[in-house]
């Protein structure tokens, strides 16, 4: 499994069941209204977390996706997708309104993306949905989603092995939010060196790690 991010909330998870059979699932495409080109991603099934422009841009991706923006339970391709309710905010959705958390099972692993997530915690329907996840993609940078230190919470709930922080300030976004270091910083890490993709295997799961990887948009 290969897995590219393109910012904000924007992934590229491309899953392999054999060298002649590849599925690729894209998450959340924005809008250039926010100062990031979009590149030319294709997709057999297409997440959508929520109805903003930074989010829903559904027309910038190629191949006819099967589009998924509402809860329920998915299997496409022999991919399992289950799509969970949750608020924008902490305020059961009064202020910015519903967000979707997407689970992902593939390859025998399971990746959990919380989309514009903006609670202080899971509730325990919401952990009990969840389940354990291999990999969770989680924003970090504050102002409309939680914040750096509001993620050490969410990321003791669930206990991941790999934690991908996304939808930070970048150079050219025009939202402002708060950037990668703070982030790192309440995690206690000065410093991590960006990688171009993440590709990964069941075997590379190491349980007990919660390891923190930064990709390169």
């Amino acid at each position: 499994m290969t897995i590219n991010w393109h910012g904000q909330s924007c992934f590229q998870i491309i899953s392999s069941r054999n060298k002649n059979s590849q599925t690729s699932i894209v998450i959340d495409p924005f809008s250039e209204n926010t100062g990031l080109k979009v590149p030319k991603l294709e997709a057999d099934i297409l997440l959508v977390s929520h109805n903003h422009e930074d989010h829903n841009n559904i027309k910038a991706i190629q191949g006819n996706p099967f589009l998924i923006d509402s809860p329920g339970e998915y299997e496409i391709k022999n991919i399992y997708i289950r799509a969970i309710p949750s608020f924008h905010d902490n305020s059961s959705g009064k202020e910015r309104g519903f967000n979707i958390i997407y689970t992902i099972e593939a390859e025998d692993l399971k990746i959990c993306h919380l989309g514009d997530f903006g609670q202080k915690e899971f509730s325990p329907e919401q952990v009990e949905k969840i389940n354990h996840v291999d990999i969770l993609i989680i924003p970090v940078g504050g102002v409309y989603t939680i914040s750096a230190k509001e993620t050490v919470r969410i990321i003791s709930q669930i206990e991941p092995s790999i934690v991908i922080p996304m939808h930070y300030n970048l150079p050219k976004l025009k939202i402002k939010l708060e950037s990668l270091d703070t982030f790192l910083k309440t995690m206690g890490i000065k410093k991590i060196e960006p990688i171009a993709k993440l590709s990964v295997k069941k075997k590379d799961i190491v349980p007990e790690e919660a390891k923190i990887i930064v990709l390169n948009p």
